[in-house]
């Protein structure tokens, strides 16, 4: 799943932010930049578009076929292990996992569809509505819920639709890392927006962590293929008797305390935060 062109100046982004003790930053480089008054004119364009029902249909129906089309060339090379874990969920819920690549969605799509047979919701920065060629269409047509910094968006459209779909019990897949690192292996850090948002819905986190293994084929000059291993970890519930500040913080590091040991526990080694390409799944460090 390699989207775009060379990664050579993400991983040096990567090293850097690793560096200065910035795991939450951005590190790709060719990500759009828009200033409020463009972010603003394309959130309208993004719901204008879903008020023309019939053509909308239509344009989603197209990217889902391409969508299940990739999936099912992903599929061979996906394993889901601790399904076990969801079975007392009957609500909506809220997905958290490490995000690696563009397409990493398609990993929890395969889960969701394995044992809810539902559709996945993604919130998506608003950026992302931006991206050029078939990536940004697929972005403005799949269930995206987009996201923005603007407390006035947050509170009066962004929440609103997030717990209209949390309340008809879908599913919602929020990366708490905020930043796709590309093909890094290791969890990062999570911020507590997730949390928030479930506790205020009163819906579980379904927490997942992503295990990355490379293969011996290649998949251009610069990566190996790899395969994956979608592990679903214990769900996590809010404590009545807590505030939602507290309650937010709680179940972040809970979120990342089980992502660490799952990481630990799939590559045998302790977290930290050293640079090493081996950290870069697939990367051919010598091309």
């Amino acid at each position: 799943m390699i989207i775009g062109g060379s990664k050579k100046e993400v991983i040096k982004n990567i090293q850097r932010n690793i560096e200065n003790n910035e795991l939450n930053k951005k590190v790709e480089v060719n990500d759009p930049k828009l200033n409020e008054e463009e972010i603003t004119k394309l959130l309208n364009k993004f719901y204008q578009s879903r008020e023309h029902k019939f053509l909308f249909y239509l344009k989603s129906r197209f990217a889902y076929f391409f969508v299940s089309l990739l999936g099912h060339k992903l599929n061979k090379s996906i394993k889901i292990e601790g399904l076990e874990n969801l079975k007392n969920i009957n609500t909506g819920a809220i997905i958290t996992s490490n995000h690696f690549n563009p397409l990493d969605n398609m990993l929890i799509r395969k889960l969701i569809k394995k044992r809810y047979h539902k559709n996945l919701y993604i919130v998506s920065q608003e950026t992302n509505l931006a991206m050029p060629g078939f990536l940004g269409y697929l972005l403005n047509n799949l269930n995206i819920i987009p996201l923005t910094k603007s407390p006035n968006y947050i509170i009066k459209k962004f929440k609103p639709e997030l717990t209209k779909v949390l309340k008809n019990k879908n599913y919602v897949l929020i990366y708490p890392e905020e930043e796709m690192w590309f093909n890094y292996r290791k969890p990062r850090p999570c911020k507590r927006g997730a949390y928030q948002f479930a506790v205020e819905a009163n819906v579980p986190i379904i927490s997942c962590f992503v295990e990355i293994i490379d293969q011996e084929t290649d998949d251009n000059e610069e990566f190996k293929n790899v395969e994956y291993v979608v592990h679903v970890l214990k769900p996590i519930y809010n404590d009545p008797t807590k505030s939602l500040k507290e309650n937010a913080k709680l179940m972040a590091e809970l979120d990342y305390k089980q992502k660490k040991e799952a990481y630990e526990k799939c590559y045998n080694k302790a977290l930290n935060y050293k640079f090493s390409y081996a950290d870069i799944a697939g990367y051919k460090k010598d091309n």
